[in-house]
């Protein structure tokens, strides 16, 4: 539908386009997103081609009236913000809905993407919450437990929106959750390629791999003697991280990896590193093990 206004009608832009920072972001990002969908524009005053997205992506959530919100962030000014959710260059747009990272690109894209972009957000948060109240609903039924109803309602959202890149993250979890491990697979694989890459499409893709290794860990005491006995054995390491990931001792698992990683971060062509990076990958961008265990890996890695 065709968005236009009169003058009197323009609305407040700076109600849903701020500038947000490492302070903020908890409250204008995540808080916000469990409400309406947030645009997260990462940009730096020197990018040319930030200069040219910057204002189109503005124009398009203003003509939304608020429906899909839009924080700035300069990677200047909040470089730690920038590394935790593994900005690698710039311009890099993100999308944020009931808390989680669900929609992403990099570079400048044609206006008709942008347009498409952000009228796909505004539907997601849609103004009678229908597909919002969906999603919302399922998530509560895997946090409860109950996995294949959960897997059943993110089924039929896919049914409505193909595209839905949290109700694919969604339907795989539930699988997992499941126990269904070839089930996930299988709905990995039918993921359509346009959201191959989404935020909740990759946690779920890292969980599965995670979930994968869990299914051929060693016995947990056997590693930790390993370990023990000869702390410069990487592999019983590596091990001994999965299999404690595996029991679902995580920050045990980091703190392994991080200890691969200082001991010698090229083994194995980096596997240390990989390892973590898949976890962390798994995790919500909220979550204090995640946040945390960025930190320790980068200051590890610029040490």
């Amino acid at each position: 539908m065709l968005l236009t206004d009169s003058p009197q009608e323009q609305p407040n832009t700076s109600d849903f386009i701020k500038d947000v920072s490492e302070a903020d972001f908890m409250k204008e990002v995540v808080e916000t997103s469990m409400q309406k969908p947030v645009i997260v524009d990462f940009w730096a005053p020197w990018c040319g081609p930030c200069k040219t997205l910057g204002p189109q992506l503005e124009a398009e959530v203003a003509r939304h009236k608020g429906r899909v919100v839009m924080a700035k962030v300069n990677v200047d000014e909040n470089q730690m913000l920038a590394g935790q959710l593994r900005v690698q260059s710039i311009p890099t747009v993100f999308a944020f809905f009931q808390g989680q990272p669900v929609d992403a690109f990099q570079g400048q894209v044609p206006p008709s993407q942008i347009r498409q972009f952000v009228e796909k957000l505004a539907q997601l948060g849609g103004d009678d919450g229908g597909l919002a109240d969906a999603l919302a609903a399922a998530e509560a039924m895997l946090d409860e437990g109950a996995h294949d109803d959960a897997a059943e309602t993110f089924a039929a959202i896919l049914d409505e929106e193909p595209e839905n890149a949290a109700a694919w993250g969604g339907l795989i979890r539930a699988r997992l959750a499941g126990g269904d491990l070839d089930g996930a697979e299988a709905d990995l694989s039918r993921v359509p390629e346009a959201v191959q890459q989404a935020a909740p499409v990759e946690a779920a893709r890292a969980q599965l791999q995670l979930a994968r290794q869990a299914a051929s860990a060693g016995p947990l005491d056997d590693l930790r003697i390993r370990v023990e006995t000869d702390p410069a054995d990487q592999q019983a390491r590596l091990d001994y991280a999965t299999a404690l990931h595996a029991a679902g001792e995580i920050e045990q698992a980091i703190d392994q990896l991080l200890e691969a990683f200082r001991r010698d971060r090229e083994w194995n062509d980096g596997a240390a590193k990989a390892q973590l990076l898949t976890i962390f990958d798994s995790l919500k961008p909220t979550d204090s093990l995640g946040q945390k265990g960025r930190r320790r890996l980068s200051s590890l890695i610029f040490s």
